[in-house]
């Protein structure tokens, strides 16, 4: 079988992460890497045997698939340079840095019959896919409410985006992507202590039409770098550990004693705490195996444009109720 050939634009953090990522896997080639910085671009393609480039646009190496890894700013022009010659992307989280982009990109994406899949890459953590089997076998009951905690040490790299767009938007893809179901209203508070222009500390509730509650509480302030994640329900509490891929279930003791769910639940009683054994992967593997997968299979990818283009659109609605100090209604 032939190796899909790829390239990876931008050479930061993320970009080299790809491209370490893309030289292990046995189907896919990796044909060239990319950044205006020549230093970077030549360090990381030496790295990784493949060949180094400072313009995109001059990338001829018969590639079918990128990884766009530049910043939010310019992620619509990179991606729909190469969407427009008939090649697959991935492009790194936010989809864009405007709704308009988004839909400029899926637009694009459709008419030249290629794949566009957003690196929304928390949707490929173990735990996460456990977690949602679990709400789709209705082990947790009825859920009550979704919260998110994602916390770092400030971002040097981080200059054209606030802390909601560069990292709430994680949790707002998760989130939606656990409760499938109609958002009825967003209420949000930013702060900006840190960050010359933009909001650096992020608290906001969801409110569905099931009732479910998503709560996303996300800073750039904190000297502990901490990526959690708790769901409770009726019969009991699953909270998940993304950086070391734990996951914990906390009965409760009350809804395991034969009564009859149809009533609902009537008290809530601590029980056992189970460690859910978890088969660890890398997450960002298991995105590109999806992204190289998808093209090969001719399927539609696991995180769609669309699914990235909601997410930001909820995005910019939490930035609306914050900027406004309002209530915004979906």
């Amino acid at each position: 079988m032939n190796k899909l050939k790829v390239a990876v634009i931008g050479a930061g953090a993320m970009g080299k992460s790809h491209a370490r990522v893309y030289s292990d896997m046995r189907n896919v080639e990796l044909a060239a890497i990319c950044d205006k910085d020549v230093k970077s671009a030549a360090e990381t393609a030496k790295k990784y045997s493949t060949k180094p480039f400072t313009d995109y646009r001059e990338i001829d190496e018969g590639i079918g698939a990128v990884s766009v890894c530049v910043p939010t700013r310019i992620h619509k022009e990179v991606s729909l340079f190469f969407i427009n010659k008939g090649i697959s992307v991935i492009v790194e989280k936010p989809i864009a840095s405007s709704i308009s982009e988004a839909k400029e990109l899926i637009k694009a994406a459709k008419e030249n019959n290629v794949k566009l899949m957003v690196g929304h890459v928390e949707r490929f953590n173990p735990v996460v896919a456990e977690i949602k089997k679990k709400i789709e076998k209705n082990e947790l009951g009825r859920i009550y409410s979704i919260s998110s905690f994602r916390f770092s040490p400030f971002p040097h790299r981080v200059i054209d985006v606030g802390v909601t767009i560069d990292l709430a938007v994680h949790d707002i893809d998760i989130i939606t992507f656990l409760n499938r179901a109609k958002i009825k209203r967003i209420y949000a508070e930013t702060g900006q202590r840190i960050h010359a222009s933009h909001e650096d500390i992020l608290n906001a509730i969801i409110k569905f039409d099931n009732d479910v509650a998503g709560v996303i509480s996300t800073n750039w302030l904190t000297p502990k770098k901490v990526r959690e994640l708790c769901v409770v329900g009726e019969n009991g509490m699953l909270v998940a550990k993304y950086l070391t891929q734990d996951l914990y279930f906390y009965k409760n003791e009350f809804a395991e004693k034969g009564f009859d769910y149809s009533k609902g639940i009537a008290s809530v009683v601590e029980g056992d705490m189970i460690k859910i054994k978890i088969s660890n992967k890398e997450p960002l593997l298991a995105e590109l195996e999806e992204f190289a997968g998808c093209i090969a299979q001719d399927r539609m990818p696991a995180v769609t444009g669309e699914d990235g283009l909601k997410a930001l659109e909820i995005s910019f609605k939490i930035l609306d109720s914050a900027k406004n100090n309002k209530v915004v209604y979906l």
